[in-house]
C-alpha cells in the first residue's frame, strides 16, 4: 500500500574532491519501521550515482557536496535528501535524512545482487506491442502481449492489469520483482493476452500522481478497456486487479465495464478498517502489541495529512460495488497477508457479493474465492507474511496462483 512505499529521487550532478579511499559501489539498507530499502552508491573521481534496486531505480545520479579519501556528503536538495558518512574499519558509517526523517545508514563494499528465478528472460514465444491510450490530458503507455501462436483470426480472452498504490511501472516492480511481467507471461502461454501499463507519472505515462484518488486511477484503467475493446482482437476483456488495483477492479465491475475480474488481495473494507489494521500490526512488530488505537484516530492522522489519495482512500467503501457485481468474478488472497488481512476482507467480499435465488451460492455460477496458506500480499510463500521479507524471497508469485488464474480465465 501507498503509505509503506519510500519514494526516493535523485538528480543534478556532481563535482570535487578525491576520493579514490571510497571508489567503487556500496550498499546498504535503510530501515524505517517494518520497511527495508536496499540503496547503493557508486563513487568514482568524485562524482556518485545512486541505484534503488527495490524500486527498480537505477544511475540516479547524486551530488556530492564533499568528498575524500575517508569521507563523503551527498545530497539532493529538491528532494531534501542528503547522506554524510566517514569511513570506518571497512564500512562507511553515516546517517541519511529526507524531509524531517533522519535515520543510520551504514554502507559496505558491494554491489546488490538478488535472484528473481521467475523473471522472463527472452526470446519469448510470443509477440508484443508497445501501445498507448488517453484519459484525458493523461497519456497511459504499455505492453500488449498476444498468445504463443496466436495468428489474429481466433480472438482470445484480454486482461488489463491494474497495480496495487504507489507509483510504478508496467511490472508492477517492487524490490526486483516483477509479478506483472511474470503473469503476463504465463498467460501468453495459455492462450491468454494481457496489457499492462505505467502508472501514470511512471516510466513512460505521463500525468501527476501526487494529486490523484483511486477513482482518477479507475478513469486511467477503464481508457485502457476502451482501447482493448476498439481493437476488436479480442472475445472478452477483464480486469486484473493487485491491492488497489483490487478495488479498481471492483468499481469497474459495478459499472458494467469488465466481463470478467480477478482480483488479487482487493480490500474488501473501508480503507479506514485497512489503515487501522496496518497500524495496529506495526505496533505489534515494534513491541506495544498492548497499545490500543482506534480508528477514529487513524482517521484523524490522515485527514491533518490532506493528501487527496489518503482522504478518498479512507472513505471509499468497496461494499458498495461489490454488491452490483455481476460478472464473473475471481478473488484470491493469501493468509499471510499483513497489509490487506485476508479473514476480515475476504468475509467481506464473500458476503456481499450477489447471491443466487437460493442464497446458497453466487449470482454468476463461476465466481470463486480462494484464500491460500503461507501466502503474503505479493502471493509469495513466506514465513511472517510481514513487508521486510519481501527483498529476501526469491519467489515473484506462487505457480499456484499462477496456474489458477490462467485456469479460471481460460475456462470462462
Amino acid at each position: 500500500m501507498r503509505h509503506l512505499l519510500i519514494i526516493i529521487a535523485l538528480f543534478a550532478t556532481s563535482f570535487l574532491a578525491n576520493g579514490q579511499g571510497i571508489d567503487g559501489p556500496w550498499k546498504g539498507d535503510l530501515r524505517i519501521g517494518m520497511t527495508k530499502l536496499a540503496i547503493v552508491f557508486h563513487f568514482q573521481d568524485g562524482k556518485c550515482s545512486m541505484d534503488s534496486p527495490d524500486q527498480g531505480a537505477l544511475g540516479l545520479p547524486a551530488e556530492v557536496e564533499y568528498m575524500s579519501a575517508d569521507s563523503v556528503c551527498v545530497t539532493q536538495k529538491t528532494a531534501a535528501i542528503m547522506f554524510s558518512g566517514r569511513l570506518r574499519d571497512g564500512a562507511i558509517v553515516g546517517r541519511f535524512s529526507q524531509g524531517g526523517l533522519t535515520v543510520p545508514l551504514v554502507l559496505t563494499p558491494g554491489d546488490i545482487e538478488r535472484s528473481r528465478p521467475q523473471t522472463p528472460v527472452g526470446p519469448f514465444p510470443y509477440r508484443t506491442e508497445e501501445v498507448s491510450f488517453n484519459n484525458g490530458d493523461v497519456t497511459l503507455a504499455g505492453t500488449l502481449t498476444y498468445p504463443e501462436g496466436w495468428n489474429g483470426r481466433k480472438k482470445v480472452p484480454v486482461a488489463i492489469m491494474v497495480s496495487g498504490s504507489g507509483t510504478q511501472n508496467r511490472d508492477e516492480e517492487i524490490y526486483g520483482h516483477k509479478p506483472f511481467l511474470v503473469i503476463a507471461d504465463h498467460l501468453a502461454r495459455n492462450g491468454i493476452a494481457t496489457l499492462r501499463y505505467d502508472d501514470r507519472g511512471a516510466g513512460s505515462s505521463t500525468g501527476d500522481a501526487a494529486s490523484a484518488t483511486t477513482y482518477d486511477f479507475m478513469l486511467d484503467a477503464e481508457a485502457g478497456i476502451d482501447l482493448l475493446r476498439s481493437l476488436k482482437k479480442f472475445k472478452k476483456v477483464g480486469i486484473i486487479g493487485h491491492s488497489e488495483g483490487g478495488e479498481i477492479a471492483f468499481m469497474l465491475g459495478a459499472r458494467n465495464k469488465v466481463d470478467y475480474i480477478v482480483s488479487l488481495a482487493g480490500p474488501g473494507v473501508q480503507g479506514d478498517s485497512i489503515l487501522l489494521f496496518q497500524n495496529l500490526n506495526a505496533l505489534k512488530l515494534a513491541g506495544y502489541p498492548d497499545m490500543k488505537i482506534t480508528k477514529e484516530y487513524v482517521r484523524a492522522q490522515i485527514k491533518a495529512q490532506k493528501n487527496p489519495w489518503l482522504d478518498y482512500f479512507i472513505d471509499y467503501d468497496p461494499v458498495q460495488d461489490i454488491r452490483l457485481i455481476r460478472c464473473p468474478a475471481l478473488f484470491l488472497n493469501g493468509d499471510l497477508d499483513t497489509q490487506v488481512e485476508a479473514e476480515v476482507n475476504i468475509h467481506s467480499i464473500y458476503e456481499n457479493l450477489p447471491k443466487n435465488r437460493g442464497g446458497k451460492g453466487f449470482a454468476n455460477k463461476h465466481t470463486g474465492v480462494t484464500v491460500y496458506p503461507s501466502l503474503n500480499h505479493l502471493f509469495q510463500h513466506c514465513q511472517t507474511g510481514q513487508a521486510d521479507e519481501y527483498p529476501e524471497i526469491e519467489e515473484t508469485i506462487s505457480p499456484e496462483v499462477l496456474e489458477d488464474i490462467a485456469r479460471w480465465i481460460g475456462n470462462l
